[in-house]
């Protein structure tokens, strides 16, 4: 498909969920811009979309959300779209992938610090980026914007208390985004993903064998495409949809405990 002269941030697009994301918004003429937290990936993801997708353009950027625990990265973020005002890059689309995961954190066991880490990340991080990012959609007349989210922020995990404390966050941070933002024609939507197979999936197939999660009403659950498809459909078709909230978790948030089959 030929360019349409339209360009898609994405954040965390070096593996996984934002890879998919990437080849979705590219295969339908999007040029791409993203980001990722480790600068050889970052290069290395660059080269392989470029010779994948030679008719769009494809920009990437190394970038670390904080300073440390306590302090967002403010300055990264004001570089990042200094470079693309210069390049002539306007940024459409959003799509606020990346995310600190802040696995296996023990109420009583961890500092506090690890959970400013991920609240600081998952929130006030991508808060900076839309600050940004919408600055320049209100001059040019608007703009969307999509958090990729979790059914997390509804349902709790083990073990997982900042993760789901900032997924919940970012909801607020959402639907607050979309009023004030409404004004500027600038959309803003989020995507909640449940169980997605990732690299974790095929590194540990013990564990996701018997995890009670992979046991949805249709019977399996989200590859990276699943969740790309429904910010794809934010992005390009849902032109009256804002504040929305689109779950892809293959029915597993309607249920109020996994059928697990006897074997």
């Amino acid at each position: 498909m030929a360019d349409n002269g339209k360009t898609v941030l994405v954040t965390g697009a070096c593996i996984n969920t934002g890879v998919a994301i990437v080849e979705k918004f590219a295969t339908e003429g999007y040029n791409v811009v993203f980001t990722g937290r480790n600068i050889e990936k970052v290069h290395e993801a660059e080269k392989k979309y470029r010779e994948k997708y030679p008719c769009v353009q494809i920009v990437g950027y190394h970038m670390d959300s904080l300073m440390d625990e306590r302090t967002v990265d403010e300055a990264s973020v004001e570089r990042m779209f200094a470079d693309l005002d210069e390049k002539g890059i306007f940024v459409e689309t959003l799509v606020l992938n990346a995310a600190d995961q802040g696995l296996g954190q023990k109420i009583f066991d961890n500092p506090l610090t690890d959970l400013m880490k991920v609240i600081n990340t998952n929130v006030v991080w991508n808060f900076c980026l839309c600050e940004y990012a919408a600055k320049r959609m209100k001059e040019q007349g608007g703009g969307n914007i999509v958090f990729i989210n979790s059914n997390t922020a509804y349902r709790a995990i083990p073990d997982r208390v900042a993760y789901v404390a900032s997924k919940g966050g970012q909801l607020g941070l959402m639907r607050a985004l979309a009023l004030d933002l409404g004004k500027y024609n600038i959309r803003v939507n989020a995507v909640l993903p449940g169980m997605i197979k990732t690299d974790r999936w095929e590194k540990n197939p013990d564990f996701y064998a018997k995890v009670p999660s992979r046991f949805t009403p249709i019977g399996d659950v989200a590859i990276g495409a699943d969740v790309a498809d429904a910010a794809y459909y934010f992005a390009a078709y849902a032109r009256n949809t804002t504040g929305a909230e689109l779950v892809v978790d293959g029915g597993n948030t309607i249920q109020l405990y996994p059928i697990i089959p006897d074997k």
